[in-house]
């Protein structure tokens, strides 16, 4: 096995490889596919062990000590309510502004508002670079602390950057790797997955990113802050609470599905074409009409500002809070900015069955107001319930009764994990991926117990998950919330196969090491500690 040089003089700031010779021939689509399959379930001969993970991630947390303390918009350093609209805005004019939104839809319990909302129109790059190393393929994850995550220190792809990072704005350090990424074709490495996909659509204006996976070869190694993982590996780390980071998991879901043959199935719920024309039918009768406004503009309509945060009256959906942060180990050692504090732990779930055998998903058509076409497949349940708690009787969101009220052994995963911890301040949701079957009872809506029936609800769908891996394929069809549940669906024992999706713990010798019950207990041995 290739020495990793984890340590050393040189750990820190990897050097760009040399040139290699192009690749005029990439592989076979099966031929990946059996490769990330490998990943994914082999154990023995990985770069890194399981149990000398954690103790890199121990050394990686004491390393990136920070510090992030609340302060007030007078305070913040490098950013001010711009002269003439109120805008929160970065002086350099680059970075992202806080703006407001004003919001008519036919989509929801309520159907006109304002808001405050995150305008960053550059597109960064999240890349996870892989590499065959003893033969199986390898994930380039990095230890990264983000002024807005939970703990610190969690796992980021190989390059997190924004364009004004990886063009040195802020006058900071070069990113990592980086040019695996930008110039993967020169320096001979393959490209397996490149797409732009959006972010959060409450909370950003058509924001995306490119997401990409590049294989690279040997010449490529770990920096101190980086580690060679396994699918299989990171699997399981992500039914750890709070340790791989939103971006990380996009990225992941965007590789090619190795569970399901790519040819369509006369058992699917609906063919691929039929499937398209439901989305295209609803981006295109739905109706969404945003119109910006200048963020003081919104104050009067249930938001107001005070001198450390713009939030909502009732105490509900997020505020805009403004941030110190002192930080050894990123591209600048100190700065200040303003993070979204979204109030309370948001529900996340997917209900899912099979259907002749076929495993398919309760997919959403979600309208949000930052989306770029206006409507993106959500999962069945996407919501912060306390968000609901002053609307009317029967606005409650549909199938989250049956989420809540699932039978243990119906739950095939459930795990906090972090949103964006660069522009959200400690933003978390309960991810859960339920099954169902055509005896369940879910609030008599029998478009679960017959996915061909008049009472499915029109905006939502069964798709196979073939079918989600397809459509990631391409930009703007899943959000980034269904996103993270494609990767935690990658991870449940038998979902490719035929067997009844109900919970089964995991195979002795296949928990990561922690605590004797990290993985199956579904409580404290998940958090994110050893």
């Amino acid at each position: 096995m290739p020495h990793l040089n984890l340590t050393g003089p040189d750990a820190g700031t990897p050097t760009t490889p040399p040139p290699r010779s192009p690749r005029t021939r990439p592989a076979p689509a099966a031929d990946l596919a059996a490769r990330l399959a490998r990943s994914a379930t082999v154990t023995g001969g990985e770069a890194m062990s399981d149990v000398r993970f954690f103790d890199w991630l121990d050394d990686r947390r004491r390393a990136h000590g920070q510090q992030v303390r609340r302060t007030t918009f007078a305070e913040l350093s490098g950013w001010h309510f711009a002269p003439g609209t109120g805008d929160l805005e970065h002086r350099s004019g680059r970075f992202f502004a806080v703006r407001g939104l004003q919001v008519r839809t036919d989509f929801g319990p309520v159907r006109e508002w304002r808001q405050p909302i995150i305008q960053q129109p550059e597109i960064g790059i999240l890349g996870i670079a892989v590499r065959e190393i003893g033969g199986v393929l390898h994930c380039l994850l990095q230890a990264k602390a983000e002024p807005g995550n939970v703990n610190g220190v969690q796992l980021s792809p190989t390059v997190q950057a924004t364009r004004s990072n990886y063009t040195r704005v802020h006058g900071g350090s070069s990113v990592p790797y980086l040019d695996c990424f930008r110039e993967p074709g020169a320096l001979g490495h393959r490209v397996l997955a490149d797409v732009l996909q959006s972010e959060q659509g409450s909370w950003f204006l058509r924001k995306r990113n490119r997401n990409m996976v590049v294989e690279v070869g040997p010449e490529v190694e770990a920096g101190e802050d980086f580690c060679w993982l396994t699918l299989r590996q990171i699997g399981l780390l992500l039914r750890y609470e709070n340790l791989v980071n939103m971006d990380a998991r996009t990225v992941l879901s965007c590789l090619p599905d190795w569970q399901h043959a790519p040819a369509a199935s006369a058992a699917e719920a609906a063919s691929d074409v039929a499937l398209r024309s439901w989305i295209t039918g609803q981006q295109s009768e739905r109706e969404l009409d945003t119109r910006l406004l200048a963020l003081p503009e919104v104050e009067g309509h249930g938001w107001h500002r005070a001198d450390d945060r713009i939030s909502h009256e009732r105490g509900l959906f997020f505020s805009i809070v403004p941030v110190d942060v002192v930080s050894g180990r990123r591209e600048v050692a100190s700065w200040s900015q303003p993070l979204l504090e979204p109030h309370g732990t948001g529900t996340i779930a997917m209900l899912v069955r099979r259907i002749d055998g076929v495993p398919h998903c309760l997919m959403q058509a979600r309208v949000e107001p930052g989306y770029l076409d206006v409507v993106e497949l959500g999962p069945t349940v996407q919501c912060t319930p306390g968000n609901y708690a002053h609307l009317p009787a029967g606005s409650r969101p549909r199938f989250l009764d049956a989420v809540e009220e699932a039978r243990p052994e119906r739950v095939l995963y459930d795990t906090v994990l972090s949103e964006e911890g660069g522009r959200f301040l400690r933003a978390r949701n309960r991810y859960l991926i339920v099954a169902v079957d055509d005896t369940d009872d879910t609030e008599g809506a029998g478009g679960v117990g017959d996915p061909y029936g008049e009472e499915t609800p029109p905006d939502f769908r069964w798709v196979s998950l073939r079918q989600l891996g397809e459509l990631l394929r391409h930009s703007h069809y899943v959000n980034v919330q269904a996103r993270t549940l494609v990767a935690a669906l990658r991870t449940v024992p038998g979902l490719a196969g035929p067997d009844p999706l109900t919970a089964r713990p995991v195979p002795a010798g296949a928990a990561v090491a922690g605590p004797a019950d990290a993985v199956a207990d579904g409580g404290e041995g998940r958090a994110d500690h050893r």
